[in-house]
């Protein structure tokens, strides 16, 4: 089965910085690429960042460009979101996904919210 349970999220001023990490089980994590999507209250999803199987390749959301480093520790089986120069619309609900055998799975997401 496969699970994806994040953690790292918090409350934060503008400026400040948050590290969200997701632990995955259930699958060959390695083979798989990997995202952080995240939602705000009364908005669609927006896919932050991805990173890819093959060399690591990154991905970014122009509005965090600069600011977020996604990687991933295939040894740990984790897919980190280091995020700096938070802003408060940033705030939202992140969670990291994979897409398996045409199945996208999420995990139950971690709040984030940046508030002076």
């Amino acid at each position: 089965e496969v699970q994806l349970v994040e953690s790292g999220g918090g409350m934060v001023q503008p400026g400040g910085s948050l590290r969200l990490s997701c632990a995955a089980s259930g699958f060959t994590f390695s083979t798989y690429d990997m995202n952080w999507v995240r939602q705000a209250p009364g908005k669609g999803p927006e896919l932050v960042a991805g990173i890819s199987v093959f060399e690591g390749i990154t991905r970014y959301a122009d509005s965090v460009k600069g600011r977020f480093t996604i990687s991933r520790d295939n040894a740990q089986n984790t897919v980190n979101l280091q995020m700096n120069s938070l802003k408060p619309e940033d705030t939202a609900v992140y969670y990291c996904n994979v897409r398996r055998g045409g199945v996208i799975y999420w995990g139950q997401g971690t709040q984030v919210t940046v508030s002076s």
